[in-house]
Formats: C-alpha cells, structure tokens, sequence
C-alpha cells in the first residue's frame, strides 16, 4: 500500500483530476475545501443517534458533495468529466426539505441556533453551506461551473435549516428566539 504522504504538495501546490497542478488558494480548491470541511461536518451529525430517514437524506447528500468536489476539480478542458450535480438532484432537495417541513409549524419569526446536539450541528452544518456556496459563487466569476451546483448549495442550506428544526421537534426542544 503506498504512503499516504507524497510531497508533491511541499511546494504548495495541489493536483487537480487530470493531473494538471494549481496553488492550494485558487479558488477551485477553496471552494472543494469548504466543501470538504462540510461533508466532515455532515459525517459528525451522522455519528449521532438521528432518525433514519434523516440519515439517508444526510448520507446522499454527502454523495453528491463528494460530486460536486470532483466536478470543481476536474478542469473544464478535461477529455472526460463524471457525474455532474443536475436539476433532478436540486428538486430531491425541494421534495425532502417540503417533506420535514410538513410535520414543523409554520416560521413566524427568526429562530436561534442551538437545541440538541444534532440540531445545533446541523445549524452549523447550515452555516458552513453557505460558506462553501460563496466560495463557489466566487469561483463561478473567474471560470465556468456548472449553474447547478448553485442551485443545489442554496437549497442545501435551506434542508439543514429544515433538519436542524425537525432534529430538536423530535426532542421535544422549543425553539428560541432573538429577544427572549
């Protein structure tokens, strides 16, 4: 088994899916890097007692970000690009988050982040989406990127805020507010 360390990177340069090499502050690796530090956080929620189905939405959204990092390292000339993030993952994002709306009462005024342990994480969670989607929205300004993977951090954040609301619901925590 080869070592997990291999220099390459001393120089402080990272390689993108192709082979070609770029600073570790361009702006493709800042944007996979947030997304990296998400899904580790996404993976932190699920180590937690939550309920299944929120695991399985939690576990195929850590699929697709896993997508759309590849997606953001692979050079828009590469002889071969994979799976892209497209419009029918956006709208499973809607038919979920419409979902665990359902079963919440409806928001009359801001909420504060906290409650249970997983509800105060996926409040993070939801933060630490919508740094990677400015990351990716810088990014978007200085090369091509697929116009989904917009669509689909915006919503992403909006599910966590969902989550996060169902996680505490299921807990019997109240919700606070700004104020109180």
């Amino acid at each position: 088994m080869p070592r997990i360390y291999t220099r390459t990177g001393d120089d402080g340069t990272t390689g993108l899916i192709g082979g070609k090499r770029v600073s570790k502050d361009a702006g493709s690796i800042e944007a996979c890097g947030s997304l990296d530090e998400l899904n580790a956080l996404i993976g932190m929620v699920r180590s937690r007692i939550i309920p299944d189905k929120v695991d399985k939405v939690l576990l195929a959204v850590q699929e697709n970000l896993f997508t759309i990092g590849a997606e953001l390292a692979t050079p828009e000339d590469a002889p071969e690009k994979k799976r892209e993030i497209r419009d029918a993952d956006v709208l499973a994002l809607e038919k979920e988050i419409d979902s665990f709306e359902e079963v919440l009462p409806p928001l009359k005024r801001f909420i504060l982040p906290g409650g249970e342990a997983a509800g105060a994480e996926l409040h993070l969670v939801r933060a630490v989406t919508r740094r990677a989607e400015r990351r990716c929205v810088s990014l978007s300004r200085l090369q091509k990127i697929n116009p989904q993977i917009l669509r689909y951090l915006n919503r992403l954040s909006d599910l966590f805020f969902v989550l996060a609301r169902y996680i505490n619901r299921q807990q019997s925590i109240p919700e606070s507010h700004p104020g109180e």
